[in-house]
């Protein structure tokens, strides 16, 4: 019997090596199509544009004096709420204007509504006085 077997003697340290070099080359493919593959661009908007880019302010009575609310909107987000220069005439006499107002700003900016909002019994009517304020000055915002 004559048979012609042959030995291969592989090291398991030349295996170990191409097999990772065989996984950084899938890796490495992979994220070249990935990044390099033809369609959306990260700078495409194709969401409608819902505001009018800019900032927007709406008055809002307190006492006998008025208050600015200014919005300040790009074409999909409302970016910031504020009030414009809040006299401290008027922070004396409301105290709970500016921390209602940082609440409920940071709540706008986190959800994009006026809608769901979250406000003490204590601060009921300030915080709906200034949420009209605010959805006053988003509706000069929005695109028409």
């Amino acid at each position: 019997m004559s048979s012609k077997t042959k030995i291969v003697v592989l090291k398991m340290k030349e295996i170990i090596y191409t097999a990772i070099f065989v996984g950084l080359a899938i890796l490495l493919i992979t994220l070249f199509l990935i990044m390099f593959r033809p369609g959306k661009k990260s700078g495409d908007s194709t969401q409608p544009a819902v505001y009018v880019p800019g900032i927007y302010t709406a008055s809002l009575t307190v006492g006998n004096r008025n208050v600015n609310v200014e919005v300040a909107v790009d074409a999909q987000q409302i970016n910031s709420v504020s009030f414009v220069s809040l006299d401290e005439s008027i922070t004396t006499m409301y105290p709970l204007m500016q921390p209602v107002m940082d609440d409920l700003a940071q709540q706008i900016i986190s959800s994009q509504s006026l809608e769901d909002l979250s406000y003490s019994a204590d601060t009921r009517y300030t915080s709906q006085a200034i949420l009209n304020a605010i959805g006053t000055a988003l509706e000069k915002a929005r695109v028409k």
